[in-house]
């Protein structure tokens, strides 16, 4: 669940034109903001940022590309407190360009355990004409230590940062630009939110909680099973760490990942390196089992056992599945089981990290747990009964949302090893359980991406405007983009992904391919270029 840039009617080309500011009288209106009374909220800055001086804090966490900030135009950064409770401190920060405003409202989330603002993302906003606000949901640090003994924190990071930075941060905007009070759906303004991971869990809780603040929402790979998503967690590390022999390093992850491929890889009729649709792969662990001497090309029989407890997920003491298993197909990569499964030590893995985090804060409130003590079913009960309400985004009854004109667009990658793709799958199953097929398609649509890992990366087609930065401006190759048309009368059919070389735009496109709306599947039509989506076609495929 590491940090991922978050991303992303018409009405807005009249409405700036009447009420687009001078860069003077918006530097005045910007400083003014200062004074602004909000309930709760204390404004610590206000100011104009002339463009391409902005100089972030250093981020709490490894960033291997610093973000650059020279191509942000001039814009109005406001900075804020908000303490809904005693115990809490919600920052937020909204940037609004100060000229050229597409006036549109985007909201940032948040990876992980949230506990930074996603400066990165707010550029990106900016540089596209949004404005745009981002929190840090209460906390500012990235692991889970502000949690012990915080009830309000925990609600805070659970719902109420992001709806107050929502609610604060539009006031702000219809502050600066001018116009009345929002109507959902209507002037002055459309809001958007876009996010992926812990930023997809938002996302939801916005949809089910409050469906009046934002008119489109895109969410990636949710982690809103949030209690079973971190049961999960638990399983899959002692899977690999109870037993020292079941632990399975890293060296045998290529011949793992090239096992799966050979058993899955050409089931679809084409033999690309992706398995697409993995819940036709049955691959068994066992036929990797070692011959001879141990060696990093098998498997020996406690690692067998471990990885197919990992790929059956977790089950309670009665047999009861509590949240879905990873999939085959997504072992291999910088995104996958190494950093996520296995680590490059015993208990060294992203895993280990928010699973301990979670039950020693969160719920027994001891900071010296011992994970070995993890029992799944009284774990579960507990998480449950002291974090579900506030931390879970399960609520598939999205009517409200629904009957207000809201969209929402998920995305999840097949290869994903921090969140299991059949999770949010699962989901959407509910959703339509609950409004009918019918209904759900009003204003629903799932987005399976074969060989993606968690939000990006991974050998398939993993860029498709997902993550603020598109291929191109085209509803049909830019996810966010078909998601602001789906508001304003367009249905979003299927989008086009590209993988580039290295994944780096500059080096060119290695691969297209499309992604179509669940339950169909992208299908091969058996001629022409492989790595052309023009050669593909969206097909019936399983529910």
């Amino acid at each position: 669940m590491r940090r991922s840039i978050s991303v992303f009617c018409l009405f807005a080309v009249l409405v700036w034109c009447v009420l687009a500011p001078r860069a003077n009288a918006a530097q005045a209106s910007c400083e003014s903001l200062a004074k602004l009374s909000l309930p709760n909220t204390k404004i610590t800055l206000a100011q104009v940022v002339p463009a391409g001086t902005f100089v972030a804090p250093p981020p709490p966490y490894p960033m291997p590309v610093p973000p650059s900030y020279k191509d942000v135009p001039t814009f109005c950064r406001v900075t804020a407190e908000i303490a809904p409770t005693s115990d809490s401190d919600i920052k937020i920060e909204v940037w609004m360009p100060v000229s050229g405003w597409n006036g549109k409202f985007l909201g940032q989330g948040n990876g992980g355990f949230a506990g930074a603002i996603d400066y990165p993302g707010l550029g990106e906003a900016v540089k596209r004409g949004y404005a745009s606000a981002g929190t840090d949901t209460g906390h500012t640090t990235i692991d889970a230590a502000w949690a012990l003994g915080h009830p309000e924190k925990v609600i805070d990071f659970g719902y109420r940062g992001v709806h107050e930075m929502t609610q604060k941060a539009e006031a702000i905007v219809q502050a600066f630009y001018g116009g009345g009070k929002r109507v959902p759906g209507a002037p002055p303004y459309p809001s958007f939110f876009a996010s992926c991971s812990d930023g997809g869990r938002e996302a939801l809780m916005e949809a089910q909680r409050y469906p009046e603040d934002y008119d489109g929402i895109l969410a990636g790979a949710p982690a809103n099973y949030w209690t079973h998503l971190l049961v999960a967690a638990m399983w899959e590390l002692r899977a690999t760490n109870l037993d020292p022999a079941s632990y399975i390093p890293a060296s045998k992850i290529p011949a793992l990942s090239d096992a799966v491929l050979t058993a899955c890889d050409a089931q679809d009729g084409l033999r690309d390196g992706l398995v697409n649709d993995p819940r036709q792969c049955h691959f068994n662990p066992d036929t990797m089992l070692c011959k001879g001497a141990d060696s990093d090309a098998c498997l020996t029989a406690p690692q067998a056992d471990a990885l197919k407890k990992i790929y059956a997920g977790p089950h309670d003491s009665q047999g009861l599945l509590l949240f879905p298993g990873l999939v085959p197909g997504g072992e291999a990569g910088e995104g996958g089981w190494t950093p996520w499964i296995i680590g490059n030590a015993p208990g060294r893995s992203l895993i280990g990290f928010f699973g301990i985090g979670y039950f020693s804060n969160f719920v027994y409130g001891k900071p010296n747990w011992d994970p070995k003590t993890f029992d799944v079913d009284e774990a579960t009960r507990l998480a449950d009964q002291k974090t579900a309400r506030a931390l879970n985004a399960t609520d598939p009854n999205l009517r409200p949302f629904m009957q207000r004109g809201g969209k929402l667009i998920l995305y999840h990658g097949w290869s994903d090893a921090a969140i299991s793709p059949l999770n949010t799958i699962d989901y959407y199953r509910q959703v339509e359980a609950t409004l009918g097929a019918k209904d759900t398609q009003k204003f629903v649509r799932l987005y399976m991406v074969p060989g993606m890992q968690h939000c990006g990366g991974g050998s398939g087609p993993n860029s498709f405007g997902q993550a603020g930065s598109a291929a191109a401006d085209n509803p049909q190759r830019n996810v966010f983009r078909a998601l602001e048309d789906w508001v304003t009368g367009t249905a979003p059919p299927e989008i086009i992904a590209s993988k580039y070389v290295d994944d780096n735009p500059a080096k060119g496109v290695k691969m297209t391919r499309p992604l179509c709306p669940y339950p169909q599947l992208a299908r091969y039509k058996g001629s022409g270029d492989p790595n052309d989506a023009t050669n593909f076609v969206c097909t019936a495929g399983k529910k």
